[in-house]
């Protein structure tokens, strides 16, 4: 009886022992519930790489801007007018006007840059105090040496009428004439009459001054009406004018009243005829002490 408990015991036992074994076994290889796996998702969509802005860099220096092609300097205004001294006294010119060859307006002359005639008396030249006529009976040449009517000595006698054998005729093309003053003098004014006795307009008038009696060096214009160059002295700005008994009065004062000794006057022939005239040429001033 005994030996059939133990028995019992030992198969109880051995079923205890077999069933915490079982029980541990069970345990150890029991996992946690798995979860469903997740549904697959979509790749994400790529996401550009992210730029960020290089890091500033320091400003680097302007390159030196190209320099500018130097603008043309604006014409230089003309220098005021020579003044007379404080204290000079300023007095009329009596230009001894011979007397008119014709009367009223003259017709219209189709000239090119054309002074319109003043209708009236010309306005009292006013020069310092001791102004005189500097070139009556002084020395004059001329381009053409043998003129066809008249002199070259009548150019500076006095004479200004517009009568025959008052003028001197000098070949055609471009001519000149000179005055020597015998000394440098200050000049303040030129007065020319070509020929008065018709109201013609002379072409390519300029008028020279120069210590130089070759006129190479030093030389001043100080009239030019030649529009087109054709005297090949330059292109002057002065307005063709035409003749009156009054003369061609040229203001020296009003450029400075320069100094010079000598007195060249060109032409290039006339409105009625090829050739230049000369009937009387005024030159007013100071000689230089």
């Amino acid at each position: 009886m005994m030996k059939k408990w133990d028995s019992i015991r030992r198969v109880v036992f051995v079923a205890a022992v077999a069933a915490m074994l079982c029980v541990g076994l069970s345990c150890t290889k029991e996992k946690p519930n798995a979860q469903p796996p997740a549904a697959p998702q979509p790749p994400a969509a790529a996401q550009p790489a992210e730029v960020k802005p290089p890091a500033a860099q320091p400003a680097a220096p302007a390159a030196a801007e190209a320099p500018k092609p130097a603008e043309a300097a604006p014409a230089a205004a003309p220098a005021p007018a020579a003044q007379p001294a404080a204290g000079v006294k300023m007095v009329p010119v009596d230009f001894q006007l011979p007397k008119p060859m014709f009367v009223g307006t003259p017709q219209e002359t189709k000239v090119e840059n054309l002074e319109k005639p003043l209708g009236h008396a010309r306005p009292p030249f006013l020069a310092p105090e001791g102004t005189v006529l500097l070139s009556k009976g002084k020395p004059v040449s001329a381009s053409d040496e043998e003129p066809i009517i008249g002199e070259i000595e009548m150019i500076t006698d006095g004479d200004k009428e517009a009568a025959d054998g008052s003028y001197v005729e000098l070949g055609p093309f471009v001519q000149h004439v000179t005055i020597d003053l015998e000394k440098q003098s200050e000049i303040y004014a030129i007065v020319v009459w070509h020929y008065h006795k018709q109201p013609r307009v002379y072409f390519d008038v300029v008028v020279q001054l120069s210590n130089d009696k070759d006129f190479i060096t030093d030389v001043k214009t100080v009239f030019n009406n030649d529009i087109d160059n054709s005297a090949g002295l330059g292109i002057g700005k002065d307005m063709h004018y035409t003749e009156t008994n009054e003369g061609k009065l040229i203001d020296l004062l009003s450029q400075g009243s320069p100094k010079a000794r000598y007195v060249r006057l060109y032409s290039n022939g006339n409105t009625s005829n090829d050739l230049n005239h000369y009937i009387e040429v005024d030159v007013y001033g100071k000689p230089v002490e």
